[in-house]
Protein backbone atom coordinates (compact mmCIF):
# COMPACT_ATOMS: atom_id res chain seq x y z
CA UNK A 1 0.00 0.00 0.00
CA UNK A 2 1.41 3.36 -0.74
CA UNK A 3 -0.77 5.46 1.38
CA UNK A 4 -1.50 5.63 4.98
CA UNK A 5 -4.59 7.61 7.00
CA UNK A 6 -2.63 9.40 9.79
CA UNK A 7 -5.79 11.46 10.85
CA UNK A 8 -9.42 11.87 10.35
CA UNK A 9 -11.58 14.68 11.35
CA UNK A 10 -14.95 15.98 10.79
CA UNK A 11 -15.03 18.93 8.61
CA UNK A 12 -18.45 20.24 9.24
CA UNK A 13 -21.67 19.07 9.94
CA UNK A 14 -24.27 20.70 9.13
CA UNK A 15 -28.52 19.35 9.84
CA UNK A 16 -30.49 22.12 9.23
CA UNK A 17 -34.58 22.04 9.93
CA UNK A 18 -35.98 25.44 9.25
CA UNK A 19 -39.55 24.92 11.34
CA UNK A 20 -41.81 22.74 12.52
CA UNK A 21 -43.71 22.45 9.24
CA UNK A 22 -40.61 21.52 7.97
CA UNK A 23 -40.17 19.62 10.76
CA UNK A 24 -43.58 17.44 10.78
CA UNK A 25 -43.26 16.48 7.08
CA UNK A 26 -39.73 15.70 6.49
CA UNK A 27 -40.57 12.18 6.57
CA UNK A 28 -43.20 12.19 3.92
CA UNK A 29 -40.93 14.51 1.68
CA UNK A 30 -37.48 13.06 2.14
CA UNK A 31 -38.76 11.07 -1.02
CA UNK A 32 -38.16 14.73 -2.48
CA UNK A 33 -34.32 14.58 -2.02
CA UNK A 34 -31.23 11.98 -2.68
CA UNK A 35 -27.79 11.93 -0.94
CA UNK A 36 -25.00 12.70 -3.03
CA UNK A 37 -21.54 12.26 -2.05
CA UNK A 38 -18.77 15.02 -3.51
CA UNK A 39 -14.63 13.78 -2.72
CA UNK A 40 -12.16 17.06 -2.70
CA UNK A 41 -8.48 17.08 -2.64
CA UNK A 42 -5.92 19.60 -1.24
CA UNK A 43 -2.00 19.00 -0.94
CA UNK A 44 -1.38 20.09 2.53
CA UNK A 45 2.74 19.44 2.54
CA UNK A 46 4.99 17.11 0.02
CA UNK A 47 3.78 14.00 0.62
CA UNK A 48 0.76 14.85 3.21
CA UNK A 49 -2.94 15.25 1.02
CA UNK A 50 -6.36 16.07 2.87
CA UNK A 51 -8.72 14.23 1.15
CA UNK A 52 -13.01 15.29 2.44
CA UNK A 53 -15.74 13.20 1.48
CA UNK A 54 -19.02 15.32 1.65
CA UNK A 55 -22.38 13.49 1.73
CA UNK A 56 -25.10 15.57 1.34
CA UNK A 57 -29.04 15.80 1.05
CA UNK A 58 -29.72 17.36 -2.64
CA UNK A 59 -33.42 18.08 -3.66
CA UNK A 60 -33.79 15.65 -6.81
CA UNK A 61 -35.69 18.73 -8.70
CA UNK A 62 -32.89 21.28 -9.31
CA UNK A 63 -35.79 23.67 -9.75
CA UNK A 64 -37.42 22.89 -6.01
CA UNK A 65 -36.52 25.40 -3.65
CA UNK A 66 -34.37 23.44 -0.69
CA UNK A 67 -36.27 23.63 2.53
CA UNK A 68 -33.82 21.09 4.38
CA UNK A 69 -30.09 21.46 4.63
CA UNK A 70 -27.93 18.52 5.71
CA UNK A 71 -24.58 17.92 5.09
CA UNK A 72 -21.65 15.87 6.87
CA UNK A 73 -17.81 16.49 5.43
CA UNK A 74 -15.32 13.86 6.45
CA UNK A 75 -11.80 14.92 6.21
CA UNK A 76 -8.93 12.54 6.00
CA UNK A 77 -4.96 13.33 6.19
CA UNK A 78 -3.12 10.57 4.28
CA UNK A 79 0.72 10.32 3.64
CA UNK A 80 1.84 9.14 0.50
CA UNK A 81 4.59 6.72 0.99
CA UNK A 82 7.08 6.90 -1.78
CA UNK A 83 7.11 7.73 -5.99
CA UNK A 84 3.14 7.21 -6.90
CA UNK A 85 2.14 7.56 -10.25
CA UNK A 86 -0.55 9.95 -11.07
CA UNK A 87 -3.27 6.92 -12.15
CA UNK A 88 -2.35 5.67 -8.68
CA UNK A 89 -2.89 9.00 -6.31
CA UNK A 90 -6.14 9.61 -8.18
CA UNK A 91 -7.32 5.92 -7.08
CA UNK A 92 -6.20 6.70 -3.98
CA UNK A 93 -8.35 10.10 -3.50
CA UNK A 94 -11.55 9.28 -5.28
CA UNK A 95 -11.57 5.39 -4.67
CA UNK A 96 -9.91 3.86 -1.61
CA UNK A 97 -10.25 6.88 1.20
CA UNK A 98 -13.83 7.16 0.13
CA UNK A 99 -14.44 3.51 0.37
CA UNK A 100 -12.60 3.29 3.62
CA UNK A 101 -14.16 6.23 5.58
CA UNK A 102 -17.88 5.96 4.33
CA UNK A 103 -19.10 3.81 6.54
CA UNK A 104 -18.24 6.41 8.81
CA UNK A 105 -19.58 9.09 7.29
CA UNK A 106 -22.92 7.22 6.41
CA UNK A 107 -23.80 6.41 10.61
CA UNK A 108 -23.06 10.23 11.29
CA UNK A 109 -25.96 10.85 9.12
CA UNK A 110 -28.39 8.43 9.60
CA UNK A 111 -27.23 9.40 14.17
CA UNK A 112 -28.16 13.15 13.13
CA UNK A 113 -31.81 11.69 11.86
CA UNK A 114 -32.08 9.24 14.27
CA UNK A 115 -31.78 11.82 17.31
CA UNK A 116 -33.70 13.82 15.32
CA UNK A 117 -36.40 11.31 15.41
CA UNK A 118 -36.81 10.55 12.30
CA UNK A 119 -36.02 6.66 11.76
CA UNK A 120 -37.04 5.96 7.88
CA UNK A 121 -33.94 7.64 6.23
CA UNK A 122 -32.54 5.88 4.07
CA UNK A 123 -28.70 5.77 2.79
CA UNK A 124 -27.17 3.44 1.06
CA UNK A 125 -25.10 1.21 3.09
CA UNK A 126 -22.31 0.97 0.83
CA UNK A 127 -21.26 3.44 -2.23
CA UNK A 128 -19.59 1.94 -5.20
CA UNK A 129 -16.46 4.21 -5.31
CA UNK A 130 -14.50 2.36 -8.03
CA UNK A 131 -18.02 2.13 -10.44
CA UNK A 132 -18.51 5.68 -10.17
CA UNK A 133 -14.82 6.21 -11.15
CA UNK A 134 -14.73 4.29 -14.25
CA UNK A 135 -18.26 6.31 -15.34
CA UNK A 136 -16.55 9.75 -15.06
CA UNK A 137 -13.55 8.11 -16.43
CA UNK A 138 -15.36 6.98 -19.30
CA UNK A 139 -16.93 10.40 -19.76
CA UNK A 140 -13.87 12.02 -20.81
Amino acid sequence: MSYKIIAQYYKDISFEIPDSKTALLLEKDIKNYRFICDINSEKVKENIIEVSVNLKLSPIDKSAKKIIYVSVNLASLITIEGKVAKEELEKIILIEIPTRIYPNLRSMVVLLFEKSGYKKINIHEKIDFLKLYEQKKNQK
